[in-house]
């Protein structure tokens, strides 16, 4: 007998806006085509990363492209996952922050980190040795603003004195929070703070994370009086026959996996350990989940179970899947996933 999943199965999108071989304008607008649809099925959010320097990501400031989404859907909520604080400043970080949350009426949700490849930062100018320290005074700053009034700071990294925060978020006291993590003290970080977790990797590793989640005291509800989302990601895609599914994943997966080498390669830097660099290693770790409808939804409810957790992050569009493509998945998921257990 299944085992029951967990209370309030939820449905999001995940993005890198990684380059899809067509003109940056036409892939803008066909990612915004996307998100009204998926703001029609009732997806709860659309979550966008942030790179720099690289076809992984087109969308180098979640916020703006996000401000886009939220003038073209209703209820589906948005943020970037995760905001590179190590980057940013955070005062503008939380102005930009204050300004897409209201913009949208109340519906960003806002994931920070600090970012997993540090030559993106050194682009900047951010030494890899400060970007810890930099994250950490962040990400301290950004929550200190969110109770207004004026603000005052000083670190080894940044000093404010007196700053008027003329500025304030729709949701108080702030917008739900996320990190994306695959270490369990994060996760026991992110439950003792309220904050929202972002899982990848193998069901069974991530039920690692989700455990030293849920073993924190105080992890039930964040600041909103809400259940935390426990997030799993997952590339997805759906097909009329197993055939038809992986002609359409497996070179979408190649030219995906190729923008995401692209700063290694250009460095000379070692591969993540745990990145498969084939598409049937890719299916054989789970990050992708492809075939038939009925296939995926039973596969997506194990690993779901399997993991512990509670939100399903749908990478649904990558590489070079057609729109029509991504539009048949999200569909299917909706129908086969979102109707029926969530």
């Amino acid at each position: 007998m299944r085992k029951a999943l967990p209370s309030k199965l939820a449905f999001g999108i995940f993005d890198h806006l990684d380059e899809d071989g067509s003109a940056i304008g036409k892939q803008y607008a066909d990612r915004l085509r996307l998100a009204e649809a998926c703001d029609r099925l009732g997806f709860y959010a659309y979550h966008l990363a942030e790179h720099h320097c690289s076809p992984h990501g087109r969308g180098p400031s979640p916020n703006l492209f996000l401000s886009s989404v939220a003038q073209r859907t209703h209820q589906l909520r948005l943020g970037p996952l995760v905001m590179l604080l190590s980057l940013c400043h955070p005062l503008r970080a939380f102005e930009e922050i204050c300004m897409l949350d209201q913009l949208s009426g109340g519906r960003a949700e806002i994931g920070i980190g600090r970012g997993s490849l540090p030559i993106e930062l050194g682009y900047f100018g951010v030494d890899a040795d400060a970007v810890l320290g930099r994250y950490l005074e962040a990400s301290e700053i950004l929550m200190e603003a969110m109770r207004g009034g004026t603000l005052s700071y000083r670190g080894h990294h940044f000093e404010l004195n007196d700053v008027p925060l003329t500025l304030e978020p729709h949701q108080r006291p702030h917008p739900p929070t996320w990190i994306a993590t695959t270490r369990p003290e994060s996760a026991r970080w992110a439950a003792a703070n309220g904050a929202n977790i972002a899982c990848v990797g193998p069901a069974s590793f991530v039920r690692k994370i989700t455990d030293a989640f849920r073993s924190e005291e105080g992890h039930k509800t964040d600041t909103n009086n809400q259940a935390s989302f426990l997030g799993l990601l997952r590339m997805i895609v759906v097909g009329r026959s197993p055939d038809h599914a992986y002609s359409l994943a497996a070179p979408a997966f190649e030219r995906w996996l190729e923008s995401f080498k692209f700063l290694y390669d250009l460095n000379a830097i070692p591969f993540p350990p745990n990145l498969p660099l084939t598409f049937d290693a890719a299916i054989e770790s789970e990050l992708c989940v492809v075939g038939t409808a009925a296939f995926v939804r039973q596969a997506l409810l194990d690993q779901l179970e399997q993991a512990g957790a509670n939100y399903l992050l749908c990478q649904v569009a990558f590489g070079d899947l057609p729109l029509d493509a991504s539009l048949y998945t999200v569909k299917t998921i909706q129908s086969e996933l979102m109707e029926r257990v969530g």
